[in-house]
């Protein structure tokens, strides 16, 4: 009889612990067995307790998963801790491939641009290898902290209503089984694991946003912020943004046409007869199938955009968001600008 590896054994082991087998039955039921799935590693904890939780799963249910780590190289060491993410990672016998992120970098707005330049390298990676979905290790405080950021853009419902478990981009799956852990627990599993794991320097740097805006929700907590509350609130948004989902995709079903290249989309003049939040979405979800961007123009451009069509002004050709939008009749052409 064929012996079972220590380290299969010491995943055997680790599924014994209540606290750890509780996460992961909630994980498991939030995939599926028979589908191809891309993990994002950092090698912070939550991205180290995913990528344990998925070779959990891939144990058990023999699913296939590849398993990606970008080197943003934006700090002098992130090559060395790359390497050292490898190294752990073997202690489960998980393979990661590194994916370096090359060429000039920013000076301003570097977490926005890191965070683009991130999943356009994962989804490249996933379309060489003909995956459409992407996991990823954001938990219950990363939504904390999302919500809070787009507070202080005046983010509309969809905005507020933060991420969601599943989303689509560059034509890819985006899922996020953790979000109802905080990171305390995640942090539980990595160290019962691997007993170590990166940390990145950008989390205590007060020069970002969201690390101002943890400290702040740390802060709020001791004056009575109640995050049971405000998960409540999180979950009212969620349904309330789901319905107008649903609207708008109707829109898109019934009163968009595209080609079999998704780069030209026409919309009736019924399109735009529906409430404003719904032309908005349904021209969001439009543009970014045209162009490919993961992330739209902002809310304004988009409403400024709109205006002319709307008011039926004689409008020749306006681009916006890698879209070129044409008004032919009473429709509107819409193809991706060539640059």
């Amino acid at each position: 009889m064929k012996k079972k590896s220590l380290n299969v054994q010491k995943i055997n082991l680790s599924l014994k612990n209540k606290y750890i087998n509780f996460i992961y039955k909630d994980f498991e039921a939030k995939l599926n067995k028979n589908k191809h799935y891309a993990v994002a590693v950092s090698g912070g904890p939550d991205s180290l307790a995913l990528a344990f939780l998925t070779k959990c799963f891939s144990k058990k249910h023999h699913t296939r998963f590849n398993y990606y780590l970008v080197d943003h190289k934006l700090r002098p060491e992130s090559s060395k801790e790359a390497k050292k993410v490898i190294k752990l990672l073997k202690k489960i016998e998980v393979t990661c491939k590194i994916l370096e992120w090359k060429g000039k970098k920013p000076r301003s707005n570097i977490q926005s641009i890191a965070r683009y330049n991130r999943y356009s390298l994962l989804v490249k990676e996933c379309n060489k290898n003909k995956i459409q979905n992407i996991i990823l290790g954001h938990h219950k405080d990363d939504r904390y902290e999302n919500f809070f950021i787009r507070l202080t853009r005046g983010s509309g419902l969809k905005g507020l209503a933060s991420f969601s478990e599943k989303s689509k981009n560059f034509n890819m799956n985006f899922l996020r089984p953790l979000l109802d852990f905080k990171k305390n627990q995640l942090i539980y599993i990595s160290k019962n694991i691997f007993k170590s794991y990166v940390e990145d320097p950008s989390n205590d740097n007060l020069k970002f946003k969201r690390t101002r805006l943890r400290f702040l929700i740390q802060e709020l907590e001791k004056e009575g912020l109640d995050k049971r509350k405000l998960n409540l609130t999180l979950s009212n948004l969620k349904d309330s943004n789901n319905a107008l989902e649903f609207y708008s995709d109707q829109n898109v079903l019934k009163n968009c046409h595209m080609n079999k290249l998704k780069n030209i989309a026409i919309l009736k003049k019924s399109f735009f007869l529906q409430p404003n939040e719904v032309i908005f979405r349904s021209l969001i979800t439009v543009m970014k199938r045209i162009s490919n961007n993961y992330y739209p123009p902002r809310g304004k451009s988009i409403i400024r955009l709109l205006e002319p069509f709307k008011n039926e002004k004689i409008v020749k050709k306006l681009t916006l968001g890698g879209c070129v939008f044409k008004k032919v009749n009473e429709t509107i052409i819409i193809s991706k600008e060539i640059t």
